[in-house]
């Protein structure tokens, strides 16, 4: 329903006038993705600084027939914060509600507003001598709230897991108005169903996630990082194996990245440089790390390399000597999106399937673009580790981006359906939002499908809570 101005004048009281966006110009920043792919309309922002105007927000809507969509840092890649063309939906932004509420370093534990920054939680915990092991290339300005309704997962997923594996307890508030506090700081708590999982990866389309107890761990006291040059991709999963077994499973990291990829860096990147001598096919970047002092991992790393040059897995490396020299090295793993749209239009796929199979995975899904897409060049990179490879197909050189881009239903086709093959996943860590929500019903188990239809229309049976994404 579109919004009246009764209604309207009851939000501006619950949150303040000071806190309410309702001029287009003003809103433009909170209408659209990341991507460019969707640019809506709404009738409002709204800024609520607690728990209860959340509530009272929720409430009044609901009672009013008005669709929400709630909305962290607008960092995701999905359209999942995105509103539709109607105007008629409320944007609820959390980024007021940004405050640690508090951190317990003997439990490991941090409570936290759901709008807080994830780069701010992250420094919180180690000036507490702790680890909040969530990064990723947006932790700058992406929000814990939305991280954990994407489940978002980032480079440590292979040490420490994604989101969802972060996480003890959930403020929710419920498309009803109610607020479930689930805020327990426990580790075991087996009393019945785990609710805070139902919200977790379900993209604010069954309750705004308000706050959230986190999972710390202990501060690493030594961390090293290497770059690894590979003649074939097929080698990347025996130095995968042989790092984690020789290392005592301290792999934080290990990202694998395509030479085009670093070309591109190079090219487009301000001080981005090529670190190793010669040019090679496939680049790993590894990364282990341990907490307990006096550990020698450089002994235990340097050993890893000699065997996996040894038994030529591996064809040259470079191993960073200072903290500037790894930031160098993790500077071309992070800027490979950005160097890509220098080359024009990219077609994006966030794609898993077992470890074991990523290298076949990446050699099928190559042949398959050069045969149906001929010139398409194919940069794929990405979590190696977990199976999470960031397949992106760049635009030929000189081709029409739009053009190009008109594609991109029809590449997903040849994509996915090798994906789902393996008996992988079209979507590792960025979510469904609008951009694949047809993709998730062409895929997905039918009986698993209906359950999720089911889930939506108990906790949502007026489709009110960010309609339109993930379940249509």
């Amino acid at each position: 329903m579109p919004l009246d101005q009764p209604l309207k004048d009851s939000l501006i009281a619950i949150v303040g006038p000071s806190n309410v966006i309702d001029d287009e110009v003003a809103m433009a920043p909170f209408l659209h993705e990341e991507r460019g792919l969707y640019r809506g309309r709404a009738a409002l922002v709204l800024k609520p600084g607690s728990t209860d105007e959340v509530a009272r927000i929720v409430l009044a809507c609901a009672a009013a027939g008005v669709a929400i969509v709630p909305q962290g840092g607008n960092t995701g890649l999905c359209g999942g914060a995105a509103p539709h063309d109607d105007g008629n939906e409320v944007i609820l932004s959390l980024s007021r509600m940004n405050r640690i509420r508090a951190i317990d370093p003997v439990n490991y534990t941090m409570a936290v507003d759901a709008g807080c920054i994830l780069a701010n939680i992250q420094q919180t915990a180690s000036d507490k001598d702790c680890l909040f092991p969530l990064s990723l290339a947006a932790e700058g300005s992406c929000q814990i709230g939305g991280n954990l309704s994407t489940n978002a997962g980032g480079i440590n997923v292979l040490r420490y897991g994604n989101a969802r594996d972060l996480v003890l307890g959930l403020e929710v508030v419920l498309p009803d108005g109610q607020i479930w506090n689930g805020m327990r700081a426990l580790g075991k708590d087996n009393t019945g169903y785990a609710l805070r999982q139902i919200f977790v990866g379900a993209e604010g389309t069954l309750g705004i996630i308000t706050g959230a107890v986190l999972k710390l761990f202990p501060k690493p006291k030594e961390t090293l990082t290497a770059l690894c040059a590979l003649s074939d991709v097929d080698a990347v999963t025996p130095l995968l194996s042989r790092a984690r077994a020789m290392s005592g499973d301290a792999v934080t990291a290990f990202e694998l990245i395509p030479r085009i990829g670093i070309e591109m860096c190079v090219r487009h990147i301000s001080g981005a440089s090529d670190p190793l001598a010669n040019a090679h096919p496939w680049y790993v970047l590894v990364e282990l790390s341990t907490s307990r002092p006096g550990a020698n991992l450089r002994t235990t790393f340097d050993q890893f390399l000699e065997a996996a040059l040894d038994e030529t897995i591996i064809v040259d490396a470079v191993v960073a000597e200072s903290l500037d020299q790894a930031k160098k090295l993790w500077r071309l793993r992070e800027s490979l999106s950005e160097a890509q749209k220098h080359e024009g239009g990219s077609i994006k796929h966030d794609v898993s399937v077992p470890v074991s199979m990523v290298p076949k995975f990446i050699r099928d899904a190559c042949a398959a673009i050069a045969t149906a897409f001929p010139d398409a060049r194919p940069v794929p990179f990405g979590h190696v580790g977990d199976g999470n490879v960031h397949f992106n197909v760049s635009q030929p050189e000189g081709a029409d981006s739009a053009a190009y881009l008109a594609t991109w239903t029809e590449m997903n086709r040849v994509v996915h359906d090798i994906v789902v093959g393996m008996n992988g996943s079209i979507s590792a860590e960025h979510g469904i939002g609008r951009l694949k929500v047809e993709e998730l019903q062409r895929y997905k188990d039918p009986v698993e499908m209906e359950l999720l239809h089911r889930i939506k229309n108990v906790f949502d049976p007026e489709g009110l809570m960010n309609p339109g994404k993930v379940v249509d």
